[in-house]
């Protein structure tokens, strides 16, 4: 067997292992570029270690910082206040609000997992309260956070693009964007009208009153001695706790550094708000690094109210840093011992190359709706590379943007992030029913979903 075949086994077994158990992929593949970079490749792990991709590694902590620290001083919260209050009694616009506010979050940075576990509380709340079939409440959701999750600073964006800048292919950032905004929107609106949205076109109601938005974060907040950073403190809680048989008294520490609600509106909100649009601003105009950026907002931030934003680096998205810096170092391995290129000539060598992009497409699909979509990012964009470098007459362009949605939209899966979020939220109804209805939509989205973009813009 040659090294080649050896890597992408392993590349599959990580998805294997990664699905079955509750194992974060990065942590395989940190250990896969090791042991395959070594024993296979003969590589020095010096060599190893320098494809870590440094860059993006800032860019998702600066993003997933500043959007904690906005989710820490209710900015967040806030804003979906406002959006709500915007609908003035029209339920039919509430699921949009929610598709709105989803797609604006992972279009400015939020993980699309962070943005859909905010919303979905809150829509499938709003669904029971007024008699909207929670499906359609979940799924807009899901795929508002979609449509905004290929932005020019989103982290599914920054991944894609710098994969594609750095192979030296064309590379169209707003072609990628629209083409997810696109796609999502068209089946939020087809979604909308089967699923009971004509019927909310004459009900109206009272939401102009306070609404309740769950203490939901962007990460998994801290706890304990380590909101203060002190890896000490919290070796010696669990020490006494082995020796006592008695668990540390949490409740104590994390009172202690607990604040009172910062009032609605407040002038650190809009400072926090015009951060957000700076950052906007100064990628977008000023080409500046994103990741620079966003930490530097993040600081000024927390130097407003050190104590407020204590704990915003322990709710860094580490899990998802950890995945998508693990397959990206893994993916440097595979291509420094030829498997980039050899499973890029494999595809080109195929008799039709519109028919070879339709099959990346639909193994894109599948196996982002039972994994992780930002590690198929990872591994199977490089993986088409030498493909469209090889003069098949695929756009490379049109294939990016087919394979960023086919890779995308998919999480609408039960097995998904998304859709397990959307799943866990759904109150009020008959779980296992819902399941299924999530399930068989997940289903037919994974079958038609990549032969449709591979159509829209592949073949056109």
């Amino acid at each position: 067997m040659t090294p080649q075949l050896i890597s992408i086994y392993a590349l599959v077994a990580m998805f294997v292992v990664a699905t079955i158990l509750p194992i974060n992929m990065g942590v395989l593949a940190f250990v896969g570029a090791f042991l395959i970079g070594t024993l296979v490749a003969g590589q020095t792990t010096s060599a190893i270690i320098a494809g870590f991709p440094g860059g993006l590694f800032l860019t998702l902590v600066g993003i997933t910082f500043l959007f904690a620290i906005a989710q820490n001083n209710g900015t967040i919260d806030w804003l979906v206040r406002l959006a709500v209050r915007a609908v003035r009694g029209r339920i039919v616009a509430i699921p949009w609000i929610m598709f709105g506010i989803s797609a604006v979050l992972t279009s400015v940075g939020a993980v699309s997992p962070g943005a859909v576990a905010i919303i979905a509380p809150i829509a499938l709340g709003f669904a029971i309260k007024y008699s909207i079939s929670p499906l359609l409440m979940g799924l807009m959701v899901i795929h508002g956070a979609q449509a905004g999750g290929f932005s020019p600073i989103s982290i599914y964006g920054g991944i894609t693009n710098r994969i594609v800048a750095k192979a030296g292919l064309p590379l169209s950032e707003v072609t990628t964007f629209l083409a997810s905004f696109g796609v999502n929107l068209a089946v939020a609106v087809l979604l909308f009208l089967a699923l009971g949205g004509r019927k909310l076109l004459q009900a109206r109601a009272d939401v102009t009153t306070a609404v309740t938005v769950p203490p939901v974060q962007i990460a998994m907040p801290q706890s304990g001695p380590q909101i203060f950073g002190d890896s000490e403190a919290e070796a010696l809680s669990e020490e006494i706790g082995l020796e006592t048989g008695q668990k540390p008294n949490r409740s104590n520490m994390e009172s202690a550094v607990d604040e009172p609600a910062t009032p609605e509106g407040s002038l650190y909100q809009v400072v926090t708000l015009l951060g957000l649009i700076l950052l906007a601003v100064l990628v977008l105009a000023f080409n500046l690094d994103i990741g620079f950026v966003a930490i530097t907002i993040g600081l000024g931030l927390s130097m407003i109210a050190p104590t407020l934003q204590k704990r915003a680096m322990g709710q860094v998205a580490w899990p998802e840093i950890m995945l998508i810096t693990g397959v990206s170092t893994y993916v440097v391995v595979l291509e420094k011992m030829g498997t980039i290129s050899f499973v890029g000539d494999s595809v080109a060598g195929m008799a039709s190359p519109m028919l070879a992009a339709l099959l990346l497409c639909f193994i894109g699909a599948v196996v982002s709706a039972f994994a992780s979509s930002t590690a198929v990012l990872g591994s199977l964009i490089p993986l088409a590379v030498p493909f469209l470098q090889s003069g098949t007459g695929v756009s490379p362009i049109g294939f990016i943007a087919a394979m960023a949605v086919s890779s995308t939209i998919v999480d609408v899966s039960p097995f998904s992030t998304n859709g397990a979020l959307v799943l866990a939220n759904a109150q009020g109804v008959d779980r296992e029913s819902f399941f299924r209805k999530l399930m068989a939509y997940g289903a037919i989205v994974t079958v038609i979903a990549p032969v449709v973009v591979w159509a829209l813009f592949v073949m056109l």
